[in-house]
């Protein structure tokens, strides 16, 4: 295993939490769907793409604590639906504004560690602060991710139970002791544990402990949620807003470490663009709303 050193970044965990503080804990998400295109007054092409993007650049990158544009919209263009999406991470980069690339990449070996490259990479026009990737190969084949992560000081989300009816039976699970949610949530900690999550030795002056960069998606409107108790990491929870989830389902799911919480907002604040004083207010917006939900 990697482990972080004193010559290493300050990890994402760190740094997603200290955005948290200032911005509020939401993630925002860039999601250029095609109706979405429509209702902008955009075309559904690449410069629809483009000006998509940039609108929320400019109305997120000075708002929100963490920007996930959606890699799948960007994908169905080609190369070029991908060199808009390398400037909209660079944007947000030079804006100083974390971002997590929500690619759901999952693969074995060199593949995997290709693909950790594409997102994670100090050399790659694609890199990203964190990268939301699938665990159903097995967490551990994940290791190249986790690894390179460790050694540039960037993120990963790990899927473990999501929002959406079709994986629950799957993510729920259970072989008796534990159900496979929880399995990938489990497994996450151990490997928050053992990249040094405690590396300023938090634990030992009975200080709370330095936050993981690994960190998990759990749905928002999830019943029976995985015990994230042990985790000290990241969350990101999706569901919010259009899908019904509150702030106190948040504030429910993440008691255990508040300050690790990230709901992911994303149609309810692109339903009111395209002007961009109307983004920045809906983010604002929400961002109270979790305030006074108790996440901050």
């Amino acid at each position: 295993m990697v482990q972080q050193t004193s010559n290493q970044p300050l990890g994402f965990g760190e740094r997603l939490v200290a955005a948290g503080q200032v911005r509020g804990r939401l993630c925002v998400g860039i999601d250029p769907h095609p109706y979405l295109l429509q209702q902008w007054g955009l075309e559904d092409s690449v410069e629809g793409l483009r000006r998509f993007s940039e609108t929320c650049v400019e109305a997120f990158a000075e708002t929100a604590a963490l920007v996930k544009p959606q890699v799948a919209f960007y994908e169905r263009f080609g190369s070029q639906g991908i060199a808009v999406l390398e400037d909209t991470l660079e944007y947000l980069r030079e804006a100083g504004c974390l971002t997590v690339a929500d690619a759901k990449r999952g693969d074995i070996g060199s593949t995997m560690a290709g693909y950790a490259d594409a997102w994670l990479s100090d050399s790659s026009p694609l890199r990203a602060d964190a990268v939301t990737v699938s665990p159903y190969l097995g967490v551990a084949a994940l290791q190249p991710v986790f690894e390179l992560a460790a050694q540039t000081g960037r993120g990963v989300f790990v899927l473990a139970a999501t929002s959406n009816p079709e994986a629950v039976l799957l993510q729920n699970f259970s072989d008796g002791e534990q159900t496979v949610a929880q399995h990938v949530v489990d497994t996450c900690a151990a490997f928050n544990s053992e990249f040094g999550a405690d590396t300023a030795g938090g634990q030992e002056s009975g200080a709370e402990p330095v936050p993981g960069d690994i960190g998990v998606v759990v749905g928002a409107t999830l019943q029976t949620p995985p015990d994230l108790s042990q985790l000290n990491g990241p969350v990101l929870l999706p569901g919010v807003g259009a899908q019904g989830a509150t702030a106190d389902d948040v504030a429910n799911i993440t008691q255990a470490a508040p300050q690790l919480a990230f709901p992911n907002v994303s149609r309810a604040i692109l339903n009111v663009g395209p002007e961009v004083a109307d983004l920045r207010a809906a983010v604002q917006e929400t961002a109270r709303e979790f305030f006074d939900g108790g996440l901050v």
